[in-house]
């Protein structure tokens, strides 16, 4: 139950972000769910596997490379989607996918901080 609420969360960062980016297209929310869904996928799959092949450069930029990763992982769900369905989710670039990542990270923490339950005393 805990992960449904997540992927809806971020569907509704998915939207609202892409509202706040022109360079970013989201068709629907059917199609802000499917990309919720492959990002998660992405991030807990691919994402680990690429931070550690990129440790050292990520030394060197003192953490900003990871930023390059976020843009890198957003255009792969943006061809992934477009495969499941065409023209449903499309990025311009990858400066708006690095844009799209930092303003998704910012509405989703947002957003999930209005679903923490307060603790019972």
């Amino acid at each position: 139950m805990k992960t449904i609420v997540k992927i809806i969360i971020s569907a509704i960062a998915v939207m609202i972000s892409q509202y706040l980016l022109p360079g970013v297209h989201v068709a629907n929310f059917t199609t802000a769910l499917l990309v919720a869904v492959v990002l998660s996928v992405l991030n807990s799959i691919l994402k680990p596997i690429l931070i550690v092949l990129t440790i050292p450069i990520t030394f060197f930029t003192f953490g900003l490379f990871l930023l390059v990763i976020n843009a890198g992982i957003i255009l792969l769900a943006s061809h992934i989607v477009a495969e499941f369905k065409m023209d449903g989710f499309k990025v311009d670039g990858f400066w708006w996918a690095l844009a799209f990542s930092i303003i998704l990270s910012l509405v989703t923490g947002i957003l999930e901080s209005f679903n923490k339950k307060e603790p019972k005393r």
